[in-house]
Formats: C-alpha cells, sequence, structure tokens
C-alpha cells in the first residue's frame, strides 16, 4: 500500500470533507528480534482474507468512522519489510483511535499467524 496515495484518494472521495477530522495508519513491520529479543532472520505471515475483510468492516461501521483501509499481507518476510497497513478515517480522535485499535487487536489475534525464523 502506499499510505500517501491512499490518503490522497480517501480525500477525494464525496463525504471525505465533511466528514472527516483525523486519518491514522499503522504500518506493522518485520522485527529483525522476536519478543523475547532472539534474533529473527525471516517470519512465514499468513493472513485470512475473508476474515480480514469481516474485521475491517466491522470497524469501519464504529460511531464516526467515515473508512477503514487494511491490507494484510501473507508470505515470507524479512526485517524491514512491510507486513500490515490499516488506514483509519473519522470524524474525531476519539472515535478513529477506537476503530484502529479494534481493527488492529483483532486482524493480529484472530486473522493472522506467524512463525519465525530464527537467524
Amino acid at each position: 500500500m502506499d499510505i500517501s496515495k491512499t490518503i490522497a484518494t480517501l480525500k477525494a472521495q464525496p463525504g471525505f470533507l465533511e466528514k472527516v477530522g483525523m486519518v491514522l495508519v499503522h504500518n506493522g513491520v518485520a522485527r529483525a528480534t522476536s519478543r523475547n529479543g532472539a534474533p529473527v532472520a525471516s517470519l512465514e505471515v499468513r493472513a485470512d482474507a475473508d476474515l480480514v475483510e469481516a474485521i475491517r468492516q466491522e470497524g469501519e461501521a464504529m460511531p464516526g468512522m467515515f473508512r477503514v483501509l487494511v491490507e494484510a499481507r501473507s508470505g515470507l518476510f524479512v526485517p524491514g519489510d512491510d507486513l500490515l497497513f490499516i488506514v483509519a478515517a473519522g470524524d474525531i480522535r476519539e472515535n478513529v483511535l477506537a476503530a484502529l485499535t479494534h481493527t488492529l487487536t483483532r486482524i493480529k489475534a484472530e486473522a493472522l499467524t506467524k512463525r519465525e525464523v530464527a537467524s
């Protein structure tokens, strides 16, 4: 996902100017270490596309939201690679933060499986 192009496309949609006061972006990146500090050479990720879409729709249906866009990548990644993009656009900070947090938390917990390959 090209973040700048995605935001520009959002801004061009009817209703954006009237309904959006905040756009938040999450860009999840593969790390070179696991949560416990062990070195990671690569990361295998599988995204359940149907579940990602269902969760995206839930986020977009939350109060004050204009759009929630998600790109969850599957495949083999090395440290520094982009894994997950979420763009949340809505009316006020509290609503946009809640929708982004909800969408991110559910996708990470329910729609992605990851396997780290040690260095």
